[in-house]
């Protein structure tokens, strides 16, 4: 029996959507980094891009442990003396709802060349409008 290798001419990158209301952050993460990348797939191969789309919705209404709106800490620093910015999860959530999906799942990923490429196929929208209908995605489950 031998084992089956993927080609990148086979591969198919489909359309899922995602509502976002009611989820805890960390394991609505883990879901999408895993469509992201294609493990869910049964032909998943380490070294082929088969990951699909995914469009996330409703992205104000994610859930967090409610102490850690004010505890967890989000750094970035502009790269010159006195540029540490810190804000609470909190302050992120009121300002960009999307970047709290999108830092999850950045973290979820692999860190290596597909990582930017993975993350290309995520789109974050903190409302429950997107521009996204006509490829018809369907329910990540």
């Amino acid at each position: 029996m031998r084992t089956y290798q993927q080609k990148t001419a086979e591969t198919q990158h489909d359309w899922f959507i995602v509502d976002a209301t009611g989820h805890r952050l960390g394991t609505l993460a883990v879901r999408i980094a895993r469509a992201l990348s294609g493990r869910t797939k049964p032909t998943w191969t380490p070294h082929i891009d088969d990951g699909d789309h995914v469009v996330v919705i409703n992205a104000e209404k994610v859930e967090l442990a409610p102490r850690k709106w004010t505890q967890k800490v989000y750094h970035r620093h502009s790269g010159f003396p006195g540029g540490l910015r810190t804000e609470t999860a909190a302050q992120v959530r009121d300002k960009y709802p999307e970047r709290l999906i999108e830092r999850a799942v950045r973290g979820m990923l692999a860190t290596n060349r597909m990582r930017d490429v993975l993350l290309n196929r995520l789109s974050v929208y903190a409302g429950p409008d997107h521009p996204h209908a006509a490829q018809k995605p369907e329910p990540l489950t």
